[in-house]
C-alpha cells in the first residue's frame, strides 16, 4: 500500500508529510491487528485507523502477569499467534547522534526500517512515542515521522489522538489538587508547604507558568504557596505509565511517588493521601497500547511520551513487550542521542526485561556539519551551504554515539538519514568517514521512498542482530554517586563530576529514604555530549556539574539534574501554531 503519485512533486520528493498522509488509503485497523495475530475482539476501535488493545489482549500477548520481583514479564503468547508465539522477537533500538534542534529523523528511520523489514518478509511492528502538543505547536509542527515513512492517521496522532495525554494531565493535577486540599483541610500528614515537590501539568508550551503562586484569595482558596507547571510529558506520571507492567504495577508506582516532605523530612505520597486508586482509574484506558499503522500498512504502536532529557525517553514498556511478543522484529525508538535515550534504555528499560538485540545510530549531513563547524546556536541557513570538509570533521560525534550503544554489548550500525537537499559530495564524505572508523553504515531514503529506501538498512540490521551480549553499565546496588559518575565518564566522556547547590546533600537524603538502589536518570542538554550545548563534537577534559538529585520513586529511578533543563518549554519566535489551521470541511493544514 502506498500513497498516490499526487503526493509527490516532479522529483519524487513528498510535497509535505500531511499531503502524503491524506493521499494514503489506510487498511482497516482490524486487518493490521490480524498481522500480529490479534482478533477483532482484542482491539477496540478509536476512530478511523486507530484502536486500543484490550487489557485481556495485553495480558495474553506478554504471557501473563509481570514477575513481581523485577517487573519483567514471562515471554511469549498463545500458540495460535503463529510461529513467534512462546518467544520474543528481535528488538531493534533506534537512537542517534547529538542532534540539531529540528532532530535528525529518528522517527522517520524507525518507521522506514520497520517497513523495510516488512518488505523483506519479516513480521514487524514499530513502536514510537506519542507526540506532545507542546513541540507540535512549538518548533516541530508534528512528530509522527514524515514523508513515506510516517504513522497514520497523522492528524489524530499529532493532536488529541486517543486522549492518553489528557488523561495523564488530569491524573497529575488530581494529585496536585488532593495535596493542596490536604493542606487546606487540616494537614493531618503534617506536610511542609515549603517543600511540596509536585507541580501542576499542562500539555502546551507556556513559559509564563514556570513559576506561579497558588492559594491566593483568602482562607476559602487554600494555603498560599509557590508552585509551578510542567509540560505533561515531563510529569513523573508519564514515566510511571511508560514503565508499568500491568494495572497493579501502575497503582503501586503511583502510590510511592514523592509529592512533598513532612515536618520530619520524610516523603509524603499518594498512598498517604488515599488518592492512588483515583489517579490509577483515570489512567486505566491510557495504559492500553494504541495500535495504528505506517503509510505502508505495517503495525505500529504509538504509546506514551516521556522526554528523554527529563525521564527515560521511550514509548511504553507494555507496547514494546506486546510488539516483541507478537512480531519477528520490533523496531523501537529512544529519544535524542545515544548519550540520553540509548543510555537510559540500557540502564533503566532493559532492566525491566526489554533488551535490545541490535542498535541503529541515525546520522545526518547537517548534524555532522554542525559539529564540524562547532556551531551553537544552530544556524540552519549556514548548514544548508555545502561543506564536505565540515561533515568529515563532525563524524567523531557519530562514532562516539555508536561506541555508547556498543558499550552495552549491543551490535550497532549507522544509518545516514538522507534529506532532499543533501549533496552527493557531503553524503559520500559522511558515509566514507563513518566507514573509515570501522562502523557498518548505509544510507536510508525512507522519507522519500518508504520501505524500499530502507531495505539496505533492514538487511544490515538483520545480519547484525543477536551477535552481541547485553549488559548494563553499572550495578543498581552501587551508591548513587558511583552510578552518576559511571554514566558521566563512560557515556558522556567527562573527566570529573562536581556536586553544587546542595546536590551532595540531596544524594544523602535520597539514599536515606531508601531509594539508593534505583537506576539513575541524568537530565542534561541533548545537543552536546557534555552538559553545555555549545560544546560540540566529542568534548574532552570537562567536568559535569550536578545541581540537584531527586527521587522519581514511582517511575523507579533517581533523577540527577545537570543544568536548568526546562520542564515547561516556551514557544519560539515563530511557533508552528501560526501555520496550523482547519478549513470548513474539517481538514487540518499546516502539520508537518
Amino acid at each position: 500500500m502506498a500513497p498516490t503519485d499526487s503526493a509527490s512533486d516532479a522529483t519524487g520528493t513528498p510535497e509535505s508529510d500531511l499531503t502524503v498522509a491524506q493521499a494514503t488509503d489506510p487498511r482497516p485497523i482490524e486487518d493490521v491487528a490480524a498481522d500480529l495475530g490479534l482478533s477483532p475482539a482484542e482491539v477496540e476501535r478509536r476512530g478511523e485507523g486507530v484502536a486500543k488493545l484490550t487489557h485481556a489482549a495485553v495480558r495474553e500477548a506478554v504471557g501473563g502477569a509481570a514477575d513481581a520481583t523485577n517487573g519483567a514479564s514471562a515471554a511469549g503468547g498463545p500458540a495460535e499467534r503463529g510461529e513467534t508465539a512462546g518467544s520474543d522477537g528481535t528488538t531493534v533500538l533506534v537512537t542517534g547522534m547529538s542532534p540539531t534542534p529540528k532532530g535528525e529523523g529518528k522517527t522517520v528511520t524507525t518507521v522506514g526500517l520497520g517497513q523495510g523489514l516488512a518488505a523483506l518478509g519479516e513480521r514487524t511492528a514499530v513502536a514510537v512515542r506519542e507526540p506532545s502538543l507542546g513541540p507540535v505547536f512549538g518548533i516541530k509542527g508534528g512528530a509522527a515521522g514524515g514523508g513515506y515513512s510516517q504513522v497514520l492517521p497523522m492528524e489524530a496522532i499529532n493532536l488529541h489522538f486517543t486522549g492518553d495525554i489528557h488523561a495523564l494531565t488530569a491524573a497529575h493535577n488530581l494529585l496536585a489538587a488532593a495535596l493542596d486540599n490536604h493542606l487546606h483541610q487540616g494537614n493531618d500528614a503534617d506536610v511542609d508547604a515549603r517543600r511540596v515537590h509536585w507541580p501542576r501539568a499542562l500539555d502546551v508550551n507556556d513559559r509564563a507558568l514556570r513559576e506561579t503562586v497558588v492559594g491566593l484569595g483568602g482562607t476559602a482558596s487554600g494555603v498560599p504557596r509557590e508552585d509551578e507547571f510542567v509540560i505533561t510529558a515531563a510529569s513523573e506520571l508519564m514515566a510511571v505509565l511508560g514503565l508499568a507492567s500491568d494495572l497493579e504495577d501502575l497503582k503501586a508506582r503511583i502510590g510511592r511517588i514523592v509529592l512533598a516532605v513532612d515536618a520530619d523530612g520524610e516523603p509524603v505520597t499518594p498512598d498517604d493521601l488515599g488518592v492512588t486508586g483515583a489517579a490509577a482509574a483515570l489512567l486505566r484506558d491510557a495504559f492500553r497500547p494504541n495500535l495504528v499503522q505506517t503509510v505502508e500498512g505495517v503495525p505500529a504502536f504509538v504509546h506514551g511520551g516521556p522526554f528523554a532529557n527529563i525521564a527515560h525517553g521511550t514509548n511504553t514498556l507494555v507496547a514494546d513487550r506486546v510488539g516483541s511478543a507478537l512480531a519477528d522484529y520490533l523496531v523501537t525508538e529512544a529519544g535524542f542521542g545515544a548519550d540520553l535515550g540509548a543510555e537510559k534504555f540500557g540502564n533503566i528499560v532493559a532492566r525491566e526485561g526489554m533488551v535490545p538485540d541490535v542498535a541503529v545510530v541515525v546520522a545526518t549531513v547537517r548534524g555532522a556539519k554542525r559539529h564540524g563547524l562547532e556551531m551553537w546556536p544552530t544556524d540552519f541557513d549556514a548548514l544548508a551551504e555545502p561543506d564536505p570538509d565540515a561533515v568529515r570533521a563532525g563524524v567523531d560525534n557519530v562514532a562516539k554515539h555508536v561506541s555508547i550503544a556498543e558499550s552495552f554489548g549491543v551490535p550497532t550500525v549507522a544509518a545516514i538519514n538522507v534529506f532532499g537537499d543533501d549533496t552527493e559530495a557531503e553524503l559520500a564524505a559522511l558515509e566514507e568517514a563513518i566507514a573509515d572508523r570501522g562502523i557498518p553504515v548505509v544510507r536510508s531514503t525512507a522519507y522519500r521512498d518508504g520501505g524500499a529506501g530502507a531495505t539496505d538498512l533492514a538487511e544490515l540490521v538483520r545480519e547484525r542482530a543477536g551477535t552481541g551480549s547485553f549488559s548494563p553499565l553499572y550495578d543498581v546496588d552501587a551508591p548513587i554517586r558511583e552510578k552518576i559518575e559511571t554514566v558521566a565518564r563512560e557515556v558522556y566522556g567527562a573527566a570529573d563530576v562536581e556536586y553544587v547547590d546542595g546536590a551532595a546533600d540531596d544524594v544523602e537524603r535520597v539514599e536515606g529514604w531508601g531509594y539508593g538502589d534505583l537506576p539513575v536518570c541524568l537530565s542534561k542538554t541533548p545537543y552536546s555530549l557534555s552538559g553545555d550545548a555549545a560544546r560540540t563534537g566529542v568534548p574532552e577534559g570537562w567536568t559535569l556539574t550536578i545541581r540537584e538529585v531527586t527521587p522519581s520513586a514511582g517511575a523507579g529511578f533517581v533523577v540527577a539534574k545537570t543544568a536548568d533543563v526546562m520542564t515547561m518549554p516556551g514557544l519560539p519566535a515563530e511557533p508552528a501554531a501560526e501555520d496550523i489551521d482547519v478549513d470548513a470541511d474539517g481538514e487540518v493544514t499546516g502539520l508537518f
